[in-house]
């Protein structure tokens, strides 16, 4: 389980973005995390990944109002001949902790490929698809196109990403083995007891 060192100067509950961070993290073998929420200088949320000593920053905008419309890269690439575009599709993120949580999970992804011994170069989407999918099934967070139509989910979630980290995921321990609840009578003592009819 990785543990986290966790510093918070925004008016978000510490204690509740912690919890929401730790529940994620439980499952992921990355080591002890620090991680820092602070408010932007002016951007709306951008988050960064230190390799070395694990540290998460995750930066949010002071000026954010809610439901706030938040641009992804989860969509499918797009080619026209040399060519190609990828069309945005946003996330309707109903407060703060959801900003805050989204990014986390995105940086928390780049230390996975990295804790997987996968390429980490040009994984943005994937990052954003692991963010996207924890909080559509965890908060009911909803994916929009550009003209604000709903996205269905094979548009977007057509990647094992989780799969792709497996190699970081937290190992757990082999199940005891469960001793019969009755012993099994045989006839006569010394009989071996037979595990298929003959």
């Amino acid at each position: 389980m990785s543990q986290i060192d966790f510093a918070n100067s925004t008016d978000l509950s510490s204690a509740r973005l912690l919890g929401l961070c730790r529940k994620v993290a439980a499952d992921w073998s990355v080591g002890r995390i620090k991680l820092q929420v602070r408010f932007s200088r002016g951007a709306d949320f951008s988050g960064t990944c230190f390799y070395a000593d694990r540290r998460i920053l995750v930066n949010l905008g002071r000026h954010l109002r809610y439901p706030y419309k938040m641009g992804t890269l989860l969509a499918r690439a797009k080619s026209y001949g040399r060519s190609w575009s990828k069309p945005v599709y946003s996330l309707e993120m109903q407060d703060g902790y959801e900003v805050a949580l989204f990014v986390f999970l995105h940086e928390l992804y780049h230390l996975l490929i990295r804790k997987a011994r996968r390429n980490t170069r040009q994984k943005e989407s994937m990052c954003d698809r692991f963010a996207a999918r924890y909080l559509v099934d965890h908060f009911a967070v909803l994916v929009r196109d550009e003209a604000g139509g709903l996205v269905a989910r094979s548009e977007w979630d057509f990647q094992d990403v989780e799969g792709f980290v497996a190699a970081a995921r937290r190992r757990r321990p082999p199940r005891a083995a469960r001793a019969a609840r009755k012993p099994v009578p045989i006839d006569q003592p010394g009989e071996q007891m037979l595990l298929f009819p003959l």
